[in-house]
C-alpha cells in the first residue's frame, strides 16, 4: 500500500467484518478526513455471494471527526448524489486504516430530483433485537439520521457543494488506481 492509500474497514456490531475500500488520502479540512476513490476502485464485502466489485464511478469519502456518520460523494454514472452511512465514530485503528461500525441506517440524496432517502430502517430494528444496541448507541444512530436528513434537504456544508472540490481532487490522473480486472 502507497504512503497515501489508506483502508476504510466497516464492520457489524458484533464485530464481524462486513466490507473493505482502499481509497487515497486526499487530506482534512474543517469537515474531517476525506479519501478519494476513483472509478475502479476494488470493494471487498465479507458477507454473501459476492465478495469483491469495483466502483462505477469516481467518489470522494468523508470521514467526520466524533460523528456518526461518513458520507460517500459521488459523480456521475452514479444514480445516488451523496450516500452517507450511519456508523459509529471512525477510529484510526493504524495510520493508514480506519475503522467504524455499520450501524445499518443509510441517508441516500438522489442525483435525478435531489430526492432524500432513508435506508434499512428494517434492517437496522432487527439488527437492534439481534445485536442488542444499547439504548444509546440506538439514540445516536436515529439522532445521526434526523441530522442527516436535515443536512441533505437544507443546503448545509459540506452536502451543499463542498465536496466537489475534493472529488475534484479524487478524479485528477495522480489519484486513478490500475484496474485489476
Amino acid at each position: 500500500m502507497g504512503v497515501d492509500a489508506v483502508d476504510l474497514v466497516l464492520r457489524k456490531y458484533d464485530g464481524r467484518p462486513h466490507r473493505r475500500v482502499t481509497g487515497r488520502l486526499l487530506g482534512e479540512d474543517e469537515f474531517g478526513t476525506w479519501i478519494g476513490t476513483p472509478r475502479g476502485t476494488l470493494v471487498r464485502y465479507s458477507y454473501g455471494l459476492r465478495r469483491m466489485s469495483w466502483t462505477s464511478s469516481d467518489s470522494v469519502r468523508l470521514i467526520p471527526r466524533d460523528a456518526w456518520w461518513m458520507a460517500m460523494f459521488s459523480a456521475e454514472p452514479s444514480r445516488s448524489e451523496i450516500y452517507c452511512d450511519v456508523i459509529t465514530p471512525a477510529r484510526r485503528t493504524r495510520p493508514a486504516e480506519f475503522t467504524v461500525v455499520d450501524l445499518d441506517l443509510d441517508v441516500i440524496r438522489m442525483r435525478a430530483g435531489g430526492r432524500v432517502v432513508i435506508d434499512d430502517e428494517d434492517e437496522f430494528a432487527a439488527h437492534t433485537v439481534r445485536f442488542g444496541y444499547p439504548a444509546e448507541v440506538v439514540a445516536a444512530a436515529t439522532g445521526a439520521v434526523t441530522e442527516l436528513h436535515a443536512a441533505l434537504t437544507g443546503g448545509a456544508e459540506p452536502f451543499a457543494g463542498r465536496y466537489r472540490e475534493w472529488l475534484a481532487r479524487a478524479t485528477g490522473p495522480a489519484h486513478r488506481w490500475p484496474r485489476l480486472r
